[in-house]
């Protein structure tokens, strides 16, 4: 009996981690060059903070490139960038973007198993910034049964 209900708690967690419907995040895409104490750091300033592919028909893989700029002093190396549910896959650049230069977060979306409806996934991104987590940019769409 524990086993089972400890199988339906653990199944609706991870339906409700991956439904994050409206879910919106207050934080900005854009980090601090200069902390309190003077210290100068890269910063993260990304172009578009939303993008909307509209329909997408469930099982559909749908792709799109963040563009995101260095507006800080120091190179920017992003050590690691996730979303909000494992349908939703980043890639980003490996190599140091010097001040002033630019980069592009790809933003991998597969909507197969998602329910119908709208849905909004976040990426979060862990880089030498100030702070060094940030909430990033969001993708969201509307999802079609085929």
């Amino acid at each position: 009996m524990k086993a089972l209900l400890f199988t339906f708690f653990a199944a609706m967690l991870a339906v409700t981690a991956c439904n994050n419907q409206g879910a919106k995040s207050e934080k900005s895409t854009t980090t601090n060059a200069q902390d309190t104490a003077g210290g100068h750091y890269p910063a993260i300033t990304f172009e578009k903070e939303l993008h909307d592919f509209g329909n997408v028909t469930e099982g559909e893989v749908v792709e799109y490139s963040f563009k995101f700029t260095n507006t800080g002093e120091r190179d920017l190396l992003i050590n690691k960038a996730e979303a909000s549910c494992g349908c939703t896959v980043p890639e980003w650049p490996k190599e140091p973007i010097k001040p002033g230069e630019s980069g592009y977060m790809k933003v991998k979306f597969d909507s197969k198993g998602r329910p119908e409806g709208h849905t909004e996934k976040e990426l979060y991104i862990q880089a030498n910034t100030n702070p060094p987590m940030i909430n990033g940019p969001r993708i969201q769409c509307m999802i079609v049964k085929k």
